[in-house]
Order: C-alpha cells, then sequence, then structure tokens
C-alpha cells in the first residue's frame, strides 16, 4: 500500500502540471514565494521527519497484517496430540476351510410340457415365462371345434340308442306277459285233456302257443342285449372324444415357474415338441466345476457361500446337493450341484461365485473391524508402545457375523499382538495413540 501524501504535497504535484508563461522577473519571484517554509535545510529536515515516520509505522504494521494474513496450521499445533483407539488381541480359533469356484444358476428339475393332441391349431396361450402355475393349470388351448361337434354328435347317438334299448325292454316285458298267458292256457288245456272234455290236438295247440311265447321272450331280450352294446358302443365313443377334448387343454404336469415359453397362436401342435419348460417347484441350483483334485475335500451337505461380483445383493447360503460321479475327461473337472434359497434375485443363466466349505483347522483370527483395505492390499495397525505400526497381512476366511466378525490372518501378525480396532480409519503408520476400552468394558 502507497503511503499518502501530504496536501503540501499534493498541490506542489498539482501545481507542477500547470504551466504558465510570464516574464523572467515575475518568474522569479514565484519561485521565491513558493518555497515557503520548506525551502532550504528546514525542507530537508521535514522530509527526513517524514520517511522515518514512515518506515516506523510500516514496521509496526506489517506484522500485524502479516499475523491476520497467516492462517494457523492446526496439524502442527495438534501433532503431539494422541489419537483415542480400541484395541483387540490376536486370537486362534477355528477357521473353516475353503474351496472357491464359479457356476452357472440353473432348473434343479426342468419338466418340459408337450401338447397331448396332435395336428391341431394352438387357439390361445395363457401364460408367459415367469409365471408361477399350479399343478394341473391351464397353460394353452388348441382348436377344438372339430372334436367339440364329433362330441355333439356321438352324445346325439348315444342318446339314441338308449331309447332304443327301452323300446327293447318294453318288448320284453310284453313277451313275457304273452308267455304267463300262454302257459296258463297249457295248463288248463292239459286239465281239460285229461278229463276228456277236449281233444288231444286242442291241448297241442296249447303247448305249441305256449312254446312260441318263451321264443318270444328270449328273442326280445337278445334285442336288448343288442340294444345295450349299442349303447356301450357309443358310450365310449363319447368318452373317446371327451378324453381328445380335454387334451386340447395344455395343463402344467406340476406346480413351478414357467421358465420357458415356447407356444405361439396359430402353430399346429406337434406331439414330440415341447411347448413350455417348467421349473418344478421354482427350485434352483448352482452347478459349479471343480478340478478332480478338489474333489476329495468336498462333501454332500457342505455349506456354500453364494455370490455375484455383478449384484451386491446376491449373498446367500447354500448347500452341496451332489456330486457329479464321472469327471469329464477334457476338463478334468466334475460338477458340484449346489441347492439354492428361493430369491428374486436368482434368475436360470446367471453366473455366480460360490466358497464351498471344505473342512476345518485353526488358524489366527483379529476383529474383522481391524482390517483395512489400501491399494488393494489388506493392512492392520499393530499397536507397538504408544504408537501405531502399519502391517501389511493377509487374509482368509471371514468368521462370524456383524459386529462379532473376525477375519482369518494367514501371514502378517503373531499370537498375542494387539491390532488397533476402532480409529483404525484415521490413522498413518507412526502415529501416536492412546487405548481407550471399549464402551461397556472397565478401564484396562
Amino acid at each position: 500500500m502507497a503511503p499518502r501524501t501530504s496536501p503540501e504535497s499534493e498541490n506542489l504535484e498539482l501545481n507542477d502540471l500547470d504551466y504558465e508563461i510570464v516574464p523572467l522577473d515575475q518568474s522569479r519571484d514565484r519561485r521565491e514565494t513558493s518555497r515557503g517554509w520548506l525551502g532550504g535545510k528546514r525542507g530537508v529536515f521535514a522530509g527526513i521527519g517524514i520517511g522515518l515516520a514512515l518506515a516506523l509505522g510500516g514496521m509496526l504494521v506489517l506484522p500485524r497484517l502479516t499475523s491476520r494474513s497467516t492462517p494457523s496450521n492446526p496439524l502442527s499445533a495438534s501433532s503431539g496430540s494422541a489419537q483415542s483407539v480400541t484395541v483387540g488381541p490376536v486370537e486362534r480359533g477355528s477357521v473353516v476351510s475353503t474351496v472357491s469356484a464359479t457356476g452357472t444358476v440353473a432348473a434343479a428339475d426342468l419338466l418340459p410340457v408337450l401338447p397331448r393332441a396332435t395336428g391341431i391349431q394352438i387357439q390361445q396361450v395363457l401364460v408367459d415365462e415367469g409365471d408361477t402355475v399350479r399343478a394341473g393349470q391351464t397353460m394353452a388351448i388348441l382348436d377344438n371345434s372339430v372334436l367339440q361337434a364329433q362330441l355333439n354328435q356321438a352324445q346325439a347317438q348315444q342318446a339314441s340308442a338308449e331309447a332304443i334299448v327301452r323300446q327293447k325292454q318294453a318288448a320284453v316285458a310284453q313277451a313275457r306277459a304273452t308267455l304267463v298267458e300262454a302257459q296258463t292256457n297249457r295248463n288248463r288245456y292239459a286239465g281239460l285233456a285229461s278229463q276228456g272234455a277236449i281233444s288231444r290236438q286242442e291241448s297241442e295247440s296249447r303247448n305249441t302257443a305256449a312254446a312260441t311265447a318263451q321264443e318270444q321272450v328270449r328273442l326280445a331280450q337278445a334285442d336288448v342285449s343288442s340294444a345295450q352294446a349299442e349303447v356301450q358302443s357309443r358310450r365310449a365313443q363319447v368318452q373317446q372324444l371327451q378324453t381328445q377334448l380335454a387334451q386340447t387343454l395344455v395343463q402344467a404336469p406340476a406346480a413351478g415357474i414357467v421358465a420357458e415359453r415356447i407356444a405361439r397362436v396359430g402353430d399346429v401342435a406337434n406331439g414330440t415338441q415341447k411347448l413350455f419348460s417348467i421349473i418344478r417347484g421354482g427350485a434352483l441350483e448352482l452347478q459349479v466345476k471343480l478340478p478332480a483334485i478338489q474333489l476329495a475335500s468336498v462333501q454332500p451337505g457342505a455349506a456354500v457361500r453364494v455370490s455375484s461380483t455383478s449384484n451386491d445383493r446376491v449373498r446367500l447360503q447354500g448347500q452341496v446337493r451332489e456330486i457329479a460321479p464321472l469327471v469329464d475327461p477334457q476338463s478334468r473337472q466334475a460338477t458340484v450341484k449346489v441347492d439354492l434359497p428361493p430369491s428374486p434375485l436368482l434368475r436360470p443363466g446367471m453366473f455366480l461365485q460360490a466358497t464351498i466349505a471344505s473342512g476345518r483347522t485353526q488358524g489366527l483370527t483379529v476383529p474383522a473391524g481391524a482390517v483395512l483395505r489400501e491399494d488393494n492390499q489388506a493392512i492392520v495397525y499393530r499397536l507397538e508402545g504408544d504408537r501405531a505400526k502399519a502391517q501389511p497381512v493377509e487374509v482368509g476366511e471371514t468368521i462370524g457375523g456383524n459386529s462379532m466378525a473376525r477375519v482369518e490372518v494367514k501371514q502378517g501378525l503373531s499370537l498375542g499382538d494387539r491390532v488397533i480396532i476402532s480409529g483404525a480409519g484415521f490413522l498413518k503408520d507412526g502415529d501416536r495413540v492412546r487405548v481407550v476400552p471399549e464402551p461397556g468394558t472397565a478401564n484396562e
């Protein structure tokens, strides 16, 4: 900031800018007058005094300005303070050894749905992929108009045959009544003939009439049997058409989820071509390929942790159901099938990671909160006196969950080391720390 000038100096400067032509004698008089009290030695001493005053003022003001413009350094002020942390020991514990692999989600039991009728067009499709169906639910309808007409005709013929049976049965009843009457006359005339009241020829005539009536009854009964046989034939035809008509309904063989829908309206159903696929019960499995050398360490019933690199929400627990008895001679791998729990996040064809439990061993563990990640390297801060020492470690399995979770440490720590838990994320190597007890615990 430039020092301000006095009013007198301002006038001098402004006057120096004004020019006027005057006679020589007048200009000399003006120069003498303009010197005033600043002329001569007095002016020199005044100038020196003003300069000293300005210099002294600058020396007094500059430190104040410097102190105001220079920001405080909180890190240097607090560099000697210690960060409050909690610590935990490196302990020996039971660690589950695992085998890691990748696999594909598939249906545990995929059922094909085939049409039961052949050569008939698809009239309606009632379900789509992803739908849940129950056993016996209609999934598609085939054109049944021709079969329905044939059924109506067969039912009419059956009704006509049943009417004929009833007529024949009435004829049998009539023939039996005639037979009873003829037998009565025969018996009466036989008695009269024995008494000589009528001729033998008359009696034989009544015998013939009774025999004829007997034959009429037999013939009428035969007609009834024939009519009943016709009814049975018509009834069988009706039942056959009803069965064929029912087969135009494509029904779910079991409850599950529709995985595929191949059927389209207008297509002609072929008895060998599937129209749908159903995941029985909606059950899915993860088919994992494992090298033959690792198969001995995996057993049916082993727990499996399932995850996805593309979806963090996929974190499921499965179980090994079966191990294929054959090893692929080309890849030297076998398929391990893992039962998956029901989840809306899963779809057949997904690619997932599986961590299969293969046994238990003893290893070193630390609280999960003590393990940090820096540049793709796991580190912990080990307590050394009152200092935090950054220690790279090789970690293994995570044991337990929530706040009680611990992490296996394969390399980098020794039994009995103390690692920093709470506050570790705010430290750097060599920082001073002050150990405080965890909430709810006594002071150390």
